[in-house]
């Protein structure tokens, strides 16, 4: 599957705009609603705002609602991304260290965590809007706030199963995830969402 994809823009119809924001954050709650645990692994993109490749990486995600999650990126830059529902663990062991934030608000708004938060406070934080093409449905999300890492978010799902995120931030800059080997509503042990903070790294706390 190619990385490089392009998500059609919502077609305007003759109903409302308010009426089809509702109908599609109805329908994303629904989808995200009865995800208690997703685990996957992912292929991630990053482009310029022309088009042109910057980055390629892959690696491996686990969440388990509410609040808890874990991203690691094995190659070609490892990085790991750890929430044990209170407190987001950045590490990069390249640089030796790792930066410790509480999981608040502004922090959910990163398009990796507000994954393992709730549906309701998902669809009230954003504008939603929803496209359906053959078996796959496509959300649009526009932060109401500025407080957030991107201008523009697209959640694409293939039948029940998420299957693409794609972020857009204020320079044009797109990242773009696509998930494979999904799985949902498994049991996932508790110990994989505590980061211990390897001997001899540099932590810094981010009190905002």
């Amino acid at each position: 599957m190619s990385m490089k994809k392009t998500l059609a823009a919502l077609a305007l119809t003759a109903m409302p705009a308010v009426a089809l924001a509702n109908e599609g954050a109805e329908r994303l709650a629904s989808m995200l609603e009865p995800l208690e645990t997703v685990e996957a692994s992912f292929e991630q993109l990053i482009l310029d705002g022309s088009g042109e490749r910057l980055q390629q990486a892959n690696g491996r995600m686990w969440l388990s609602r509410p609040g808890k999650f874990r991203w690691e990126v094995d190659a070609p830059y490892q990085q790991e991304v750890v929430s044990d529902g209170s407190e987001v663990y950045l590490y990069d062991p390249d640089l030796e260290q790792v930066t410790v934030q509480a999981l608040d608000e502004r922090v959910t708004h990163t398009p990796a965590l507000l994954l393992s938060g709730s549906a309701g406070e998902l669809t009230q934080s954003y504008e939603v809007s929803r496209q359906q093409q053959g078996g796959s449905e496509t959300f649009r999300l526009v932060p109401k706030s500025p407080d957030t890492l991107f201008e523009e978010l697209q959640m694409t799902f293939s039948g029940e199963r998420l299957a693409a995120l794609q972020m857009i931030d204020s320079t044009g800059q797109e990242t773009v995830i696509e998930f494979s080997d999904v799985r949902t509503n498994h049991a996932i042990d508790d110990r994989r969402f505590a980061f211990e903070i390897p001997e001899g790294t540099d932590v810094i706390r981010d009190a905002h």
